[in-house]
């Protein structure tokens, strides 16, 4: 599933596109995806104005001039593809699994390829955005200014839950997933199974500088790119090349020198149904 980053990357390539742009036509292809699409989707669309994109964790949030806002969420392998206005779109190239398309004033064609149809777009009042669920219960962005040790400390307060159950809590901080969750705690040496108040004021400040880092390095890199996801022009991240302990089962990590037939190296574990990989040498 996109996480932070790779949603991060496609609102910025979908802002220049759309920010300040009206929408001229929306087609959809079914009638439904994870949700049914709203009655009126096409018609809500047609004729507004954008005028902001942002992000709240794992969902795009596109602000437009009649009072509606879009909710986007790409789900499991979800992906949005920008045509420019110099690169048509011809209906008849619309190819297995594109569901929505959108067409901007300016020329650029949207369209989202969602092959096993876990994602979805809804739309609501603007005002009410902030009063819905999820949003309404969302833990801080960890990109944010109002995200720190202190805050995260607070946050972990009581809480009896595995560290690695916290971090993909959306109530506790918004937009961690599977990988990045098994990154930033790999990266503050914490072991994923330590209980969240074991954790003393030095580790929880490690760990927020360590959530932060990851996720602006995946940024950097350009996310993840596991199996569906892809940038909006179509190129793939790189994160995955940078791993030191996601999906790395069997192998070193990047700061151990260990002798593999003996440690058997990175680990995986199950925790709360999810696989959660470690080093037990540095995370101990």
């Amino acid at each position: 599933m996109p996480e932070l980053p790779e949603v991060e990357i496609v609102k910025r390539g979908l802002d220049p596109v759309m920010r300040s742009q009206v929408i001229n036509e929306c087609e959809i292809f079914r009638s439904n995806l994870r949700y049914p699409f709203p009655p009126d989707f096409c018609e809500v669309l047609r004729g507004a104005k954008v005028e902001s994109l942002c992000r709240r964790g794992k969902y795009l949030l596109i602000y437009l001039s009649n009072g509606y806002g879009l909710i986007w969420h790409l789900g499991m392998s979800g992906s949005v593809k920008i045509f420019p206005a110099k690169q048509s779109y011809p209906s008849f190239e619309r190819v297995k699994h594109d569901h929505v398309v959108i067409h901007m004033q300016g020329g650029a064609v949207i369209v989202y390829h969602d092959p096993r149809r876990f994602g979805f777009m809804l739309l609501e009042k603007t005002e009410n955005l902030n009063c819905i669920r999820p949003f309404s219960k969302m833990g801080p962005e960890p990109l944010g200014n109002a995200f720190n040790g202190d805050v995260l400390a607070e946050l972990l307060q009581g809480r009896k839950s595995n560290i690695k159950a916290a971090l993909l809590d959306q109530n506790v901080i918004a937009g961690i997933g599977n990988i990045y969750a098994c990154e930033a705690l790999y990266m503050a040496r914490i072991d994923p199974a330590r209980i969240c108040t074991s954790l003393d004021k030095k580790e929880v400040e490690s760990l927020a500088r360590s959530v932060r880092q990851v996720l602006q390095k995946a940024i950097q890199a350009g996310g993840s790119s596991l199996k569906d996801y892809c940038h909006t022009d179509g190129n793939l991240g790189y994160f995955q090349h940078m791993f030191g302990v996601y999906n790395r089962e069997g192998e070193n990590c990047p700061d151990c020198d260990c002798d593999l037939s003996v440690t058997g190296g990175v680990q995986r574990i199950v925790q709360n149904g999810r696989s959660t990989f470690y080093c037990p040498r540095q995370q101990n």
